[in-house]
């Protein structure tokens, strides 16, 4: 492996000129986080080569000369850890947002945006704008608002680092490691490590640990997202920008509400989402809503019909920002929640047996969403500056990587368990780093884990494994771990068995006995997470994991409309440059046989027809990266791998909305189109190829009809929206 981190025994000269270079990265990476610098101009200024790569020059890198094969990924020495020993805290389960009534809003909610005026700051330009950044007019107002009146607001800031005093992880101190609710958390990620300064860190309402909403079928949701950053671009501590859009990942909604990478919104502003919370196919499949297994919690141990197809149910999903060609430094810096789903099917309580409820590990005190036994994992990787302030290195266009693995944004925390069935839903939340978790006794053996879900979605059986597949960026995982088979005192952890060389791919899968060993040189490897087994539960364990989960919807009978193909390769050329809507990156995608071209959201590189059913091939262009491309809106279902179902493996037989395109392989996928109208997005998910260009848009074309036409292209200003029409790739369709 190559020598990509400096090792604990580097010299103090070395580790001098590691400091020296990454000072010096830093103030280009926050002249081009200002907007004063661009990629074009550091190539003119010969700081940067036309690969994405920092030129061997003026001592931007630290290995340079003597090791000029070498890169570190963080662009650091190795981040301090101030004398703290791995799993000295306790892990933190997210801090639960409030469900309040919609009448809680000032202003109320509708369905255009509010363009009422108020003054803008200085530093964006002054003058006046709307308090609401979502662009105005009926085109873009919220789809079937009437027909889905919000019932229940959700309402958060993206905010500076600060300290919470409000922590709600809705279940007692014994189920959250002994962690007192009342104490002030201060932004750190170790106790015992520097408080983050408030332009470090910006996370939803400036606080750790990470947010979580609940949501149900049938109970459609108002989410407020305030901007609350600072009006100077140049105060964000050299990366990250002001301006946000939020994506929740794989929502079914309209494109209004999809947080388009260019229906961004500026500090003082708000943005309201519309999230109808319903099952796909509702226009189309049990219109009725007479199938009892497409269902949500009445809240006193029912159920109510609703309508749409149960076969689509979805149970993890996650919300994060997705600014054009910031979603890299926006996300790593903390614009990252998860999003919790209840159905009957999975209603989050594990005790109520009606033929429905799918029983799986939660509690019993709630009528739906009980979370003892039903825990959400955020997993990142970090790198942190000698005052361990959180830094970001956006010069290696591979990905960045982290030196310091973070589980809900802490060092290596412990968390303890009781001897009974425990879910997990765990998110890759990192920019470029892959991982490959195995489950290890004291001893170092590994333990057996059931995979119940992938993406968000429940699978159509349930896989017993020793070591997950590798998990990539924003894949979701959901598994069941059982501790009743371990005594009271046992330790068990988290292994990652991933290791990287750059943040093109994991380099190496390694087995569970040399991850342990200590030999990597990836600090990313090894123990992560420790489990401790501490008490019996107070109650039986009635939860269960059933053979049969949720079935693929049967798409058989439903004609392929037509076939696409979506190359994602290096090389990317910019055939309509425009500033506002397009940029220049070595990253790109090739449609239909197309060129290969960098992303501009003014173009609609595909156009399916709403109500049809589409079969689409991902392929991967070569050059040994690995690419977790992301569909918005619709889940699809894998027909082949590398051309043939036999290399789809029983984890990914169930409905995913990211795709690992393994180095020179390629994917076949099914998906249909339906419900709702509008833009939506492709991209890699490894956020640095997608902030460098390899992302495009797709459009659901309706024939005309007013709210399915191509939506014009938003260009949000403090002072207001304008608008561009969009234009058609020639090989859209």
């Amino acid at each position: 492996m190559r020598r990509i981190f400096l090792p604990s025994n580097t010299s103090r000269a070395r580790l001098r000129a590691a400091e020296q270079a990454r000072m010096h990265r830093a103030e280009i990476v926050r002249e081009m986080s200002w907007g004063r610098l661009s990629r074009r101009d550091l190539i003119k200024m010969g700081l940067l080569t036309g690969a994405g790569l920092l030129a061997p020059i003026r001592g931007l890198n630290p290995f340079m000369p003597t090791d000029a094969w070498a890169q570190i990924p963080t662009g650091t020495p190795p981040s301090p850890l101030f004398g703290v020993q791995p799993f000295t805290q306790p892990m933190l389960r997210f801090d639960v947002i409030p469900r309040n009534p919609v009448s809680s809003l000032n202003p109320a909610p509708q369905a255009q945006s509010n363009q009422t005026q108020q003054p803008v700051d200085p530093a964006l330009g002054g003058g006046t704008g709307p308090i609401e950044g979502r662009p105005p007019g009926p085109v873009w107002a919220h789809q079937r608002f009437a027909q889905f009146p919000p019932q229940v607001a959700i309402e958060m800031t993206q905010a500076q680092a600060t300290t919470n005093f409000t922590y709600r992880p809705e279940v007692p101190a014994r189920l959250n490691s002994g962690v007192n609710p009342a104490a002030p958390i201060p932004l750190r990620f170790h106790t015992q490590w520097p408080t983050q300064e408030p332009n470090s860190v910006w996370t939803f309402n400036g606080t750790i640990p990470p947010k979580l909403v609940q949501v149900r079928y049938g109970e459609p949701v108002l989410f407020r997202h305030h901007n609350g950053l600072p009006a100077d671009v140049t105060q964000n501590n050299g990366f990250g920008r002001h301006t946000i859009t939020t994506h929740e990942h794989n929502g079914h909604h309209g494109a209004e509400n999809d947080g388009f990478t260019g229906a961004f919104f500026f500090p003082n502003q708000f943005y309201d989402y519309h999230w109808p919370i319903v099952l796909a196919g509702i226009f189309s499949v049990n219109t009725a809503a007479t199938d009892r297994m497409a269902s949500t919690p009445n809240g006193s141990g029912g159920l109510i019909n609703v309508p749409g197809d149960w076969h689509e149910t979805m149970s993890t999903h996650w919300f994060h920002d997705h600014m054009f060609s910031f979603t890299a430094q926006n996300v790593y810096k903390g614009n990252a929640a998860m999003f919790n789903i209840y159905s009957g099917l999975d209603r989050g309580n594990e005790a109520i047996n009606d033929g429905v409820n799918l029983r799986l590990p939660s509690g019993t005190a709630k009528d739906f969403g009980n979370l003892d036994y039903d825990v959400n994992l955020m997993l990142a990787d970090k790198a942190f500056d000698r005052d361990g302030q959180l830094f970001f290195d956006i010069f290696d266009f591979d990905g960045f990587l982290g030196d310091v693995v973070t589980v809900n944004l802490l060092y290596k925390p412990f968390f303890e368990v009781e001897r009974r069935k425990y879910r997990f839903r765990i998110l890759n939340g990192s920019v470029a780093r892959f991982f490959k978790i195995a489950l290890a006794d004291a001893a170092g053996q590994a333990q057996p884990m059931i995979q119940i879900a992938n993406d968000g979605n429940l699978l159509p059986h349930p896989v017993t494994l020793r070591e997950l597949d590798e998990l990539g960026i924003a894949e979701r995982y959901d598994i069941v771990i059982d501790f009743s088979a371990y005594s009271i005192g046992d330790k068990l952890h988290f292994v990652n068995l991933a290791e990287h060389e750059d943040g093109r791919k994991p380099d190496n899968d390694l087995t569970l006995a040399q991850a342990l060993s200590g030999g990597s040189l990836d600090p990313g490897v090894g123990r992560f997470l420790e489990f401790r087994v501490v008490r019996d539960p107070a109650r039986p364990d009635v939860s269960r994991v059933p053979d049969t989960l949720i079935p693929n919807p049967d798409l058989s009978a439903i004609p392929v409309a037509r076939e696409r193909t979506f190359e994602f390769a290096r090389g990317a050329s910019q055939p309509n440059p425009d500033p506002a809507t397009s940029f220049v990156g070595p990253w790109g995608v090739a449609t239909n046989g197309g060129e290969v071209l960098d992303a501009n959201y003014n173009r609609i590189d595909a156009a399916p027809k709403f109500g049809s059913r589409e079969i689409w091939h991902l392929v991967n262009g070569g050059g040994g990266w690995d690419h977790p491309v992301h569909i918005h809106f619709e889940e699809g279902q894998i027909l082949a791998r590398d051309g043939s179902l036999a290399n789809v493996p029983p984890w990914e037989r169930g409905r995913k909305d990211v795709y690992r395109l393994h180095p020179g392989g390629s994917v076949t996928l099914t998906m249909q189109f339906r419900d709702w109208g509008g833009m939506f997005m492709e991209h890699c998910h490894n956020t640095t190829h997608e902030d460098n260009a390899m992302l495009v848009r797709w459009e659901i074309n309706g024939g005309g009809q007013a709210f399915l036409r191509p939506l014009p292209t938003p260009i949000p200003t403090p002072q207001g929206v304008m608008f561009e029409d969009p234009f058609f790739a020639p090989t859209a369709g």
